[in-house]
C-alpha cells in the first residue's frame, strides 16, 4: 500500500489508516483482533484510536491486538476528552495531559505513542500551555509526534505561529470530517492546513455508511448497522444527502467504480490528505476498503465527483 508523509514532518503512514472508534463498543477484543490482522495482511500501517473509545478499551484491545508488529506500525491516540471526574479530568491542560498519556501508554502498552492529537479545542486553556507541554512529551521519547483534531482554520494558524515563535513542536496534521457528504472544512481549515504544511486527515470519510450504498431513500435501515442503531449517525439521513448519493453514484457507474471506491478515492485525491481513516467491522470491510484505496481516479472523476456531491455545504 502507498506509503505518505504526514504534513510537514518525516512520519510516513499508509494512505488507509484504520480508525479504531469500533473497539470496544460494536467489536468485542475478538473482533477488533481480526479487524487488526486483515488490515495488517492489506497493507495497513496507520492505526487511530482514542483515550475516549469506549473509555480507554479501544486503546486496550489496539495494543494487544499490534503487540508483534509494534515498532512497524503507526499509531495514533488522542487526549482531552473527558475521562474522569473534577477540573483537571478533561482538556489540555498539562496537568490533564500528562495524566492522560500516560494512562494511554498504560492501555496501549507501548513506551511511546506515534502521532499524538489533541482531540478538541479547549477554550480555556492557552495554546502556548499545550505545546509546551507537548513539547516536554516529545523530548522525553514518550511521543514521536503531535496533531489536532476537530480545530477550526483560525485555531490551526494561530498553533502553527505560536509553535514557531516558541521553537516547539508544530502539529503536523488536523483531523477533521470530510467526505463527498461532509465538505464545510474547505471554506478554511482545509486552506489554513495546505497554508501551514498541517496534514488533513480525513475521518468518517464513508458519512456513516450513506456512501458504500448499504442505505436505500425511504427503506428502513438494515438490522445492526450504524444508523440502525444510533439516532445520533442516524441524522446524517436526510433526503438531501440521498439524493446527492444518487447524483454520486450515476458518476460511478459512468467511471466503472463503486461508491466506495469514490468516497475513499476521492479524499486521496485532495491535496495535502496523507490517509483516510475508515473504520470496520469486519475483516472483509478491512479488505474492500483497502482496495478502495488502491483506485486512481481521472481528474476529470475527482472533478465530476465534487460537483455531484452539490459542492462544499454537501447535499
Amino acid at each position: 500500500m502507498e506509503q505518505r508523509t504526514v504534513g510537514r514532518s518525516g512520519l510516513e503512514v499508509s494512505v488507509l489508516g484504520l480508525g479504531c472508534n469500533n473497539f470496544g463498543g460494536r467489536l468485542d477484543e475478538a473482533g477488533s483482533a481480526a479487524v487488526v490482522a486483515a488490515s495488517l495482511d492489506a497493507g495497513v500501517t496507520f492505526f487511530d484510536t482514542s483515550n475516549s473509545y469506549s473509555n480507554g478499551t479501544s486503546e486496550e484491545y489496539l495494543g494487544r491486538a499490534l503487540k508483534a508488529v509494534r515498532d512497524e506500525v503507526v499509531i495514533a491516540t488522542k487526549f482531552s476528552s473527558r475521562m474522569w471526574p473534577g477540573p483537571h479530568g478533561a482538556g489540555a491542560s498539562r496537568r490533564h495531559m500528562v495524566a492522560a498519556c500516560e494512562d494511554s501508554l498504560r492501555r496501549l502498552g507501548t513506551d511511546y505513542i506515534d502521532l499524538y492529537y489533541q482531540h478538541k479545542l479547549d477554550p480555556v486553556t492557552p495554546v502556548e500551555e499545550t505545546l509546551d507541554a507537548l513539547d516536554d512529551l516529545v523530548h522525553a521519547g514518550k511521543v514521536r509526534y503531535v496533531a489536532c483534531s476537530n480545530l477550526p482554520g483560525w485555531q490551526v494558524a494561530r498553533a502553527d505561529h505560536v509553535a514557531r515563535e516558541r521553537l516547539r513542536q508544530p502539529f503536523v496534521a488536523n483531523q477533521s470530517e470530510w467526505s463527498l457528504l461532509q465538505r464545510g472544512i474547505e471554506a478554511e481549515v482545509v486552506p489554513a492546513c495546505r497554508a501551514y504544511g498541517v496534514g488533513i486527515i480525513p475521518y468518517f470519510p464513508l458519512a456513516s455508511g450513506l456512501l458504500t450504498g448499504k442505505y436505500r431513500k425511504g427503506e428502513p435501515f438494515p438490522a445492526g448497522t450504524r444508523l440502525a442503531s444510533s439516532p445520533y449517525f442516524a441524522g446524517v439521513a436526510t433526503d438531501d444527502a440521498f439524493d446527492a448519493v444518487d447524483r454520486i453514484d450515476a458518476v460511478c457507474r459512468d467511471a466503472g467504480i463503486t461508491l466506495l471506491d469514490a468516497a475513499i478515492g476521492w479524499l486521496l485525491h485532495q491535496p495535502g490528505v496523507p490517509s483516510v481513516l475508515v473504520g470496520a467491522t469486519t475483516p472483509e470491510q478491512a479488505a474492500a476498503n483497502a482496495a478502495a484505496a488502491a483506485t486512481s481516479l481521472s481528474p476529470d472523476v475527482v472533478a465530476a465527483l465534487a460537483d455531484a456531491s452539490g459542492g462544499p455545504s454537501g447535499g
